[in-house]
């Protein structure tokens, strides 16, 4: 069985680098699946906040909350991501501006230090949604 595939594009979130969607939604609807988001300002394509962990975790965020919205999501429907750090000392402040997005009811999640992230990032996050 085949399920449909919608692919999700905005331009308030970066465009894609590479050969790669914002988001893809399947299960009829209910279940979206972002590519990871790094700090990259979604008009100039420029990165946010060089070398400040919290601007680019901020950017990360906003640029998630675009994708999501554009495939008719929010963080309350997100239930797992997984955020990828160039310096895994940097996971109480990301984790501070990541936490600040979900309610009492966080979604599973993994945090893991990568040996590089594209253009330079210090974070970059995924994350799968799912709705009604």
């Amino acid at each position: 069985m085949s399920a449909s595939r919608q692919i999700i594009s905005t331009e308030h979130a970066p465009a894609a680098v590479g050969a790669y969607s914002q988001a893809v939604v399947v299960s009829g609807g209910r279940t979206l699946y972002s590519s990871g988001q790094i700090a990259l300002d979604p008009a100039s394509g420029a990165m946010v906040g060089e070398g400040d962990v919290e601007a680019q975790a901020r950017q990360v965020m906003t640029n998630l909350a675009a994708v999501l919205e554009a495939g008719g999501f929010g963080f309350e429907q997100v239930v797992r991501a997984t955020i990828y750090l160039a310096d895994i000392a940097d996971f109480a402040k990301v984790n501070t501006i990541y936490a600040g997005h979900f309610g009492a009811q966080p979604p599973a999640r993994a945090c893991v230090q990568a040996a590089g992230l594209p253009r330079g990032a210090l974070v970059e996050i995924d994350v799968v949604a799912v709705g009604d």
